[in-house]
């Protein structure tokens, strides 16, 4: 639970991402930047987040250990106004009240809890040029050669024709599965693939690129989150 997470710190920034991966990319991103005071917590799907919200109140907002919260989320498909509308704005809403908006990315609102405490909040949406999810961010990142994923294109156009059709976010998630496989990993190393070839070991054999300009947006956010 996140009370479990909080007492590391007296007075904690928190993060609240959507899934283990993305909790490992911040955890990474942040460590690359020396953005230091940052708890990353995933909560379990956009589905969750009221929920999640609703318990730091209860646990460790009131007892004045969260300063401030980041809710990073994928964009997908949607518009930045429908997804804060539909979701982000919703979950705050219902857990701290109607009048509370947030009105874009990184506008942080403060948000009273009781006469004594309060919290500021905002949010992130992963995306690149505005469409995506983490994997999307990944792709645009990545740093080493990507002959075999780059090898999907004629495959998805291929299965197109058959009348299979894959979403981009579908596809940005192959592409990164093969390029994690196949472009960072040798024949040995794909024997024990799980320990050598997913998303932790890529990451110390500098697939990506922390240095991206593609992250700066996101880069400015966390450390919005620290000030």
């Amino acid at each position: 639970m996140l009370s479990n997470v909080i007492r590391r710190s007296e007075v904690s920034n928190l993060v609240l991402v959507e899934g283990d991966r993305d909790k490992e990319f911040i955890e990474t991103l942040t460590q690359h930047c020396k953005i230091n005071n940052v708890i990353c917590n995933p909560f379990g799907g956009i589905t969750k987040l009221s929920y999640e919200l609703d318990d730091l109140k209860k646990k460790s907002i009131i007892q004045n250990q969260v300063k401030k919260i980041g809710i990073i989320t994928d964009l997908d498909e949607d518009s930045k106004k429908d997804r804060l509308d539909s979701i982000i704005n919703e979950a705050i809403q219902e857990v701290f009240g109607k009048e509370f908006v947030i009105s874009q990315v990184n506008d942080w609102i403060t948000v009273p809890v009781d006469a004594e405490v309060s919290v500021e909040i905002s949010c992130y949406f992963m995306n690149v040029n505005g469409r995506g999810e983490l994997e999307t961010v990944l792709r645009a990142i990545k740093k080493k050669d990507s002959p075999r994923a780059d090898c999907l294109e004629q495959w998805r156009k291929c299965v197109g024709e058959t009348g299979m059709k894959l979403t981009d976010n579908e596809f940005d998630e192959l592409w990164i599965n093969t390029y994690e496989r196949f472009d960072c990993c040798t024949k040995k190393q794909r024997k024990d693939a799980k320990k050598n070839c997913s998303f932790k070991p890529s990451i110390k054999k500098g697939a990506y690129d922390f240095d991206s300009p593609v992250l700066q947006e996101l880069k400015q956010f966390l450390i919005a989150l620290t000030s």
